[in-house]
């Protein structure tokens, strides 16, 4: 299991919106083999009042927070935020610098899925790397 949350400008992740939740998408089937029909992505849309950048940062500042089961190995996290940086700056024009990717890890039992612990589920197996 993993959920996406994407935080940006309003005026910058709007228009984009679409793209992006493509370009989040293709690297989780792509590289974490999530299935093709299983897409949860959050889109947080701020101000710039209420969204504050790094000096150095675009209005192309990007968040992309992924929630997800404990399991994958570093090397597939790392494979992970290439194939993001790579298809912001091809699909996007997000230069490396204005994407910031943060992946935030919890065991399979702090997860209520579909009436079950996620631990009970026994249709997740793809989803990590042990």
């Amino acid at each position: 299991m993993a959920q996406f949350k994407i935080h940006g400008y309003r005026t910058a992740l709007g228009p984009r919106r679409d793209a992006m939740s493509d370009a989040v998408h293709a690297a989780a089937t792509t590289v974490l083999g999530l299935p093709a029909d299983k897409r949860a992505h959050r889109f947080f849309l701020l101000d710039a009042e209420d969204f504050r950048a790094p000096a150095g940062r675009s209005d192309d500042y990007t968040i992309v927070e992924i929630l997800m089961f404990v399991g994958r190995t570093t090397q597939t996290k790392k494979a992970l935020y290439r194939d993001l940086y790579d298809r912001f700056e091809r699909d996007l024009g997000i230069a490396p610098v204005d994407l910031e990717i943060i992946v935030v890890e919890t065991p399979r039992h702090d997860w209520g899925i579909r009436g079950l612990p996620g631990d009970e589920l026994t249709d997740l197996t793809y989803e990590v790397d042990i």
